[in-house]
């Protein structure tokens, strides 16, 4: 059911929560007053402050760009004219953390127009939620004819007041695989979004960017004091954007939380999206969990390549198809099944793959086959070493093998510290080429999984049938480098995972990894592991283990029972690097899942169970750290226990260091 409220013009004044305080300044506050954007020209450059409440967020702040040629599009403005609005809806994800979401704004429009030389127009919009705000560029086609080419943004946040950053450093060889570090914001450099902020007076920000299309990626660098400024991911060539005619940017965002937790919970990037263009996704993707031959390369157990020790074998295949049936899973990911792998491969950054030829020990044809036997399904593959130029001219054929096998998804990845022709992944040709790549997997009725990918920015509103996503430090990293620390997997919920999905690939069971590399493990407990299935979100979980890891083991349980599709989510209780206790409802059942974890020291967590519907009664089926369990002590411990609960309870669960527990709440 949707619910459009358009009001009057005249009503405007009450309703939006919109005044003109001069000739040249406007006001605009959120639904529920709380946000307020405040635009003006000073001198003739347009500027806009933010606040929350009687705290002031950001201080007036410049707005514009350079063109080619040194051309400015920051000033020598006058305002043309200014419209607002009301919106007010409610729509249905066709899967995700939240079933209905509120899409609840007031708008301001400004048109601007240049007083002399090219008398260039630019339209600024602006949107007030009461989650946070954000405004966008729009320049429309106009009496200028030639090429733009962007140079700089010259948009800032200038912050009020200093804060703790979470960041991970923008422009580097690993794109966003990086730690989180903490620290202030004036004593940042170049860093991705989304960046999270604890400032001073209390308030939760989070600064990103909404629906990026045909446009650079926004990075954020400090300035002078605590002011950031918008630095576009460039061309090669130093170019930021090449458009003709006009131009429209991603929204800039700024989600507002009184505490970290509210900033899980908000929806605005994904509002900021246009409404669901695909009608039939549900005809062929619908929320799963996997298993994959994948977890066995990564600690060296088997190659990607064709060898003694090669994973992607039809007799491997058939192996891990007999076990995901047996366990009662539909799912399959094979990695490395086609020609082209090396041993060298992730060195040579022109590899040529092959997207239709299976590797000479393995069948694709029979092992789908078999598949469909024990109604399993294999998940495509395509690693394309960031050869885009050999990719595009294989794709459709690789799509379309697919299709008619019966394979709906598939996992895309773009191993490579840069694209073709030196581009970065997260520039105009990196956006363009990852939109391009999900459109056109939509023709071939395929479901996408992309890893070393662009930051996610809403854009599964639109294209439900982009389900997931790495872009990310993921669990790959502790079987072959120095691993995650505790503290990593109770900073990304508030930090990374608020751009989207994130195919972390949880559920190791054998966390000191014994058939690795030596002296490789994972800083945490299988506690934590389970807890991850609720803190971490996605429409599609791995149960990324070797199958002999979960052979007998009573916490596979969990796994087997733990739903990917939700139709609440609420995190009740937080605090950025330390801990996270989250809770989701099933969306298919009246049952609800809690995931919990800490960083490496041990906590006492006592829920309050006041989420539960009260009229109803509940089994607490518990999974916790056992007692004396920690990363260093008998990590793969895990207490598993019933109770009966109601909504008026509450649940204490004693975790271990670098532990976790998660709970299902079976309604009696």
């Amino acid at each position: 059911m949707k619910n459009y409220l358009v009001l009057p013009a005249v009503l405007f004044s009450i309703a939006v929560g919109y005044s003109q305080k001069t000739k040249n300044a406007y006001e605009l506050a959120s639904p529920n007053g709380k946000n307020t954007i405040k635009f003006e020209l000073v001198k003739n450059a347009p500027k806009y402050a933010v606040s929350h409440g009687k705290t002031e967020v950001i201080s007036p702040s410049d707005m514009g760009f350079v063109l080619k040629g040194n051309e400015d599009l920051s000033s020598n403005f006058e305002i043309k004219g200014a419209k607002t609005s009301t919106f007010d809806e409610t729509w249905e994800q066709v899967w995700g953390e939240k079933k209905n979401i509120r899409n609840h704004y007031n708008q301001l429009v400004v048109d601007l127009q240049q007083k002399t030389g090219n008398k260039r127009k630019l339209q600024i919009q602006f949107r007030a939620f009461d989650d946070g705000v954000a405004f966008r560029y729009v320049y429309p086609k106009q009496n200028v004819k030639d090429s733009i080419f962007i140079m700089d943004e010259k948009t800032t946040f200038n912050l009020k007041e200093d804060g703790k950053a979470w960041w991970i450093p923008a422009n580097r060889e690993n794109r966003d695989e990086y730690l989180f570090n903490d620290a202030p914001v004036s004593k940042l450099d170049t860093v991705l979004t989304p960046l999270t902020i604890e400032s001073k007076s209390g308030l939760a920000l989070s600064f990103h960017e909404a629906n990026l299309i045909d446009f650079a990626s926004m990075t954020l660098v400090n300035t002078k004091g605590t002011e950031l400024k918008s630095d576009l991911v460039p061309w090669a060539d130093g170019v930021k954007v090449r458009v003709k005619d006009s131009f429209t940017s991603s929204w800039r965002t700024l989600q507002i939380g009184e505490n970290p937790g509210e900033l899980i919970t908000s929806y605005l990037v994904l509002n900021l999206n246009e409404p669901n263009k695909l009608k039939n996704t549900n005809s062929y993707f619908k929320p799963y969990k996997y298993l994959g031959i994948w977890w066995g390369m990564h600690i060296g157990k088997y190659t990607f390549w064709e060898s003694d020790k090669q994973g992607a074998t039809t007799k491997h295949a058939e192996e891990y198809i007999d076990f995901t049936a047996k366990e009662g899973f539909h799912h399959l990911l094979i990695e490395g099944w086609n020609k082209g792998w090396t041993p060298g491969w992730y060195e040579n950054r022109m590899h040529m793959f092959s997207f239709t030829k299976s590797a000479d020990n393995f069948d694709l044809e029979k092992v789908v086959e078999y598949g469909k036997k024990k109604n399993i399904e294999l998940i495509g593959y395509h690693e394309t070493g960031s050869n885009l130029i050999n990719y595009l001219k294989e794709v459709d054929e690789g799509f379309a093998l697919y299709k008619k096998l019966g394979i709906h998804t598939v996992k895309i990845g773009h191993v490579g510290s840069k694209l073709n022709m030196k581009q970065m992944h997260f520039g105009q040709f990196g956006v363009n080429y990852f939109r391009y790549i999900l459109e056109k997997a939509a023709q071939y009725d395929l479901a996408v999984l992309y890893h070393e990918s662009i930051k996610d920015t809403g854009e599964r509103r639109t294209y439900p049938n982009m389900v997931s996503r790495e872009a990310a430090r993921g669990q790959e990293y502790n079987a072959w480098s120095e691993g995650n620390p505790p503290n990593h997997l109770s900073i990304i919920p508030f930090t990374r995972l608020l751009s989207g999905p994130m195919d972390f690939t949880p559920g190791i069971f054998d966390v000191e990894v014994k058939q690795g590399y030596p002296g490789k493990r994972i800083q945490g407990t299988v506690g934590q592991q389970l807890a991850l299935y609720v803190t971490i979100y996605s429409p599609i979980q791995m149960l990324a283990d070797l199958p002999e890891n979960y052979e007998g083991k009573p916490a596979l349980q969990f796994l087997k029972d733990v739903p990917t599709d939700w139709e609440d989510t609420k995190i009740l209780e937080g605090k950025i690097g330390e801990y996270i206790t989250t809770a989701r409802k099933d969306r298919n059942s009246a049952d609800w899942y809690l995931g919990t974890l800490t960083n490496e020291n041990p906590r006492n967590v006592n829920v309050s169970l006041s989420f539960l519907d009260p009229n109803a009664t509940y089994e607490a089926q518990i999974y916790v750290d056992a007692e004396g369990t920690d990363q260093k002590h008998n990590p793969e411990a895990v207490a598993i226990s019933k109770k009966t609960v109601k909504s008026t309870d509450s649940l204490k669960l004693n975790l271990g260091g670098a532990g976790g527990g998660a709970v299902r709440f079976k309604k009696l």
